[in-house]
């Protein structure tokens, strides 16, 4: 989809046999093979099995020999170790279940080399992160060793003098050679000409290979330093440099000074940076970059209970109207943030993320790849769902709640089934993770570098906390889910209106589908349907600069609210014009299955409504038991019903901070009181 190669995504490989790169194809593991891959004895029980196993990431990891010479480059002890390794950015499923590497973009037989390329910054360094955490969580040796390897990949990438010192090269080709600009365009071009999502997640993988080596090999440990460096120096030349400079978008106050404008690419940054500040609390250049960059990602955090996109933390200074799932780790960076620079307050934004909007998002259907702000594309992969485990167990570490760890234990189970096709998305007999679930519930059986990485980052974090993992691998079914949807303005049942089709991708949102517009005097009738909870009405509105509509909202005679919308200057956002999602001052009640509007002033532009439920919930069941979520929306104390009938359970009541307001053994049913904005667990 165009808005997420806008912003840094890459484009899938064609699939094919006359584009595929005959390397060879992975054979399905023998169960003493995967025993060996996964680190554990042949015939130990399946309970003491990890989850993490290595067995498919090491499938995508090949040697390359870059030809000599190559102005700028260099890495650790190259002319002694001449050869790299690095991942295939792609694998595509063949029959058998077996898969094949490829590259990116179209390959050309008579070179050999793919429109973008063979191994990519980006994977490579998260990659690299994958077998430092492995080594430094299990001891293992050759992760140890891999890590290393990667690392000095990693470093090749980065050029390391002129002009673009510090700034990092995307693309590789298969025999070593660099393609600085891929076909199809990425931004910068060439790619190490301007900061990058990859120049944050070298900064990422250079920060914590430093502090697993600085007692382990402090020569390694040495050079990563210096690349690191090199690294916060392009990022303080190009970015930094405007740090407590200002601006608007769409009439929202965001900061100047995030890497390429994102909070999502800063936030990757900065989880490196806290990992060097933690082992060198002295120094000074990446301590000041961490605070700065750690600044501008809280300056992020917009809306609350009462309004989009729910307390969340936008990814993208541009856009106001946009949150994705995938690199979300923004909360997960402000709590690392917090930790390292002994600065509890940074990690409040986060901790708003984790209690009030992330409750919004499981119960909606989990992490789609975008709500912009309708939940537009949802497409679901492993990088947006390990980000938000990642974030939850980040703001759990910083803030000591549990109900953060409970809440990534349900958002793990998306690997396990605890998704919207019950399909089973990472496999620890085999470690591949497949490479999404589109929004018919069909799954994507390729499993490329980025799904496999972020699906074992994961499993890391599991294995470290086997309770934890215990709980997302055996209560993964869902059982009940009722949260945010959305109603297609065009489809209102009643409407003098006008319907029109406007281009999908505005610049900066997305547009869920047609457009009603109602001039002064119109109306629309849209048919929710029954339920049994109330229910909040938000329409997504498109206004141009400067322009208003007053228009008046019912539910069957009873009023929801008086809906002025206005449009705000446009600021630094690519396209003149906003949309989106208004509140109003009241919920349709249960019983009420119709809401009216009228507009009294102005053109009203309707994209679609969000409904969304006062009372929330997820119910995930399996063999080890029963887990409930309910989160409110309410904006007093809000009664609930919580438990379930004829069993045993143990009920945590959490305020809309994550901090326990009650804990008890319940039987059966009951209802509870939820303070606003706050969610409990119920766990049996």
């Amino acid at each position: 989809m165009f808005p997420l190669a806008r912003r840094g995504a890459r484009v899938p490989a064609v699939a094919g046999a006359a584009l595929a790169l005959t390397i060879g194809l992975a054979a399905p593991a023998t169960a003493s093979a995967q025993d060996a891959a996964a680190g554990t004895a042949p015939g130990r029980s399946v309970a003491a099995v990890p989850l993490t196993n290595l067995a498919h990431l090491n499938f995508l990891l090949d040697h390359v020999t870059p030809p000599p010479g190559i102005e700028g480059h260099t890495t650790y002890r190259l002319a002694e170790e001449p050869t790299l390794v690095m991942p295939w950015t792609y694998a595509d499923a063949r029959d058998g279940g077996t898969f094949e590497r490829v590259g990116g973009g179209p390959l050309d037989p008579a070179t050999g080399h793919w429109g973008q390329g063979a191994f990519n910054a980006d994977d490579v360094s998260r990659a690299a992160v994958v077998y430092v955490r492995h080594w430094q969580q299990t001891g293992d040796d050759a992760s140890r060793q891999t890590a290393y390897e990667l690392l000095r990949a990693l470093a090749y990438l980065q050029t390391a003098d002129g002009p673009n010192a510090g700034n990092v090269v995307l693309w590789m080709q298969p025999d070593g050679t660099l393609n600085p600009s891929a076909e199809p365009v990425e931004l910068p071009d060439p790619s190490d000409s301007g900061p990058s999502y990859w120049l944050a997640r070298t900064i990422w993988a250079f920060g914590e290979g430093y502090a697993a080596f600085a007692d382990a090999d402090p020569d390694f440990a040495g050079f990563l330093e210096d690349r690191l460096a090199l690294a916060v120096d392009a990022i303080d030349r190009q970015v930094l440099t405007r740090y407590g400079e200002w601006t608007e978008s769409d009439g929202m106050r965001v900061p100047a000074w995030l890497i390429v404008d994102g909070a999502d690419a800063s936030a990757e940054a900065v989880l490196g940076l806290a990992a060097r500040v933690t082992a060198r609390p002295d120094d000074e250049g990446a301590t000041e970059a961490l605070r700065m960059l750690a600044e501008g990602i809280a300056a992020m955090s917009a809306g609350d209970v009462q309004s989009w996109p729910y307390g969340a933390i936008l990814p993208w200074a541009q856009s106001r109207s946009m949150w994705h799932a995938w690199a979300s780790q923004m909360p997960a960076a402000l709590a690392a943030a917090s930790v390292a620079l002994d600065e509890p307050a940074l990690a409040e934004p986060a901790v708003e993320d984790a209690a009030v909007f992330t409750p919004t998002l499981l119960t909606a259907g989990g992490p789609d790849n975008g709500w912009f702000p309708s939940p537009t594309d949802r497409v679901q992969i492993a990088y947006g769902a390990d980000s938000r485990v990642q974030s939850l167990l980040a703001v759990a570490d910083a803030s000591g709640s549990q109900g953060f760890e409970d809440l990534a234990a349900m958002q793990a189970a998306w690997y396990f089934g605890a998704n919207r096709s019950g399909a089973v998305m990472y496999d620890p007999g085999t470690g591949v993770t497949y490479d999404g679930l589109q929004p018919d519930g069909s799954v994507n059986r390729n499993s490329g570098a980025e799904s496999t990485i972020h699906g074992l980052l994961t499993m890391l974090a599991l294995d470290a906390r086997p309770g934890l993992g215990e709980r997302a691998t055996s209560v993964a079914t869902i059982a009940e889910r009722d949260g945010l949807r959305v109603a297609e303005a065009e489809t209102a049942a009643e409407t003098d209106g006008t319907v029109s089709t406007p281009t999908s991708w505005t610049g900066e949102s997305s547009w869920s589908g047609d457009a009603l517009t109602l001039a002064r005097g119109e109306h629309a009738v849209f048919d929710l349907g029954e339920d049994d909870t109330r229910r909040w009405i938000e329409p997504v509105v498109w206004t141009d600069p400067g322009a208003t509509s007053s228009s008046l909202w019912t539910a069957e005679r009873m009023p929801l609210g008086l809906l002025r919308a206005h449009g705000p200057d446009q600021g630094i956002s690519p396209a003149p014009g906003v949309l989106l999602p208004w509140s109003l001052q009241a919920p349709v009640l249960a019983n009420r299955e119709r809401v009216r509007v009228d507009v009294t002033s102005g053109s009203l532009m309707l994209d679609a409504l969000l409904v969304r439920p006062v009372e929330s919930r997820l119910v995930l069941t399996g063999e080890g038991g029963t887990t409930q979520l309910v989160h409110s929306s309410a904006a007093v104390p809000q009664p609930v019903r919580v438990g379930t009938a004829g069993e045993k359970t143990t009920l945590t009541v959490y305020d809309a901070g994550g901090d326990v307001v009650h804990r008890r053994d319940i039987t059966g049913e009951r209802r509870i009181v939820l303070p606003s904005g706050g969610f409990a667990i119920i766990v049996g």
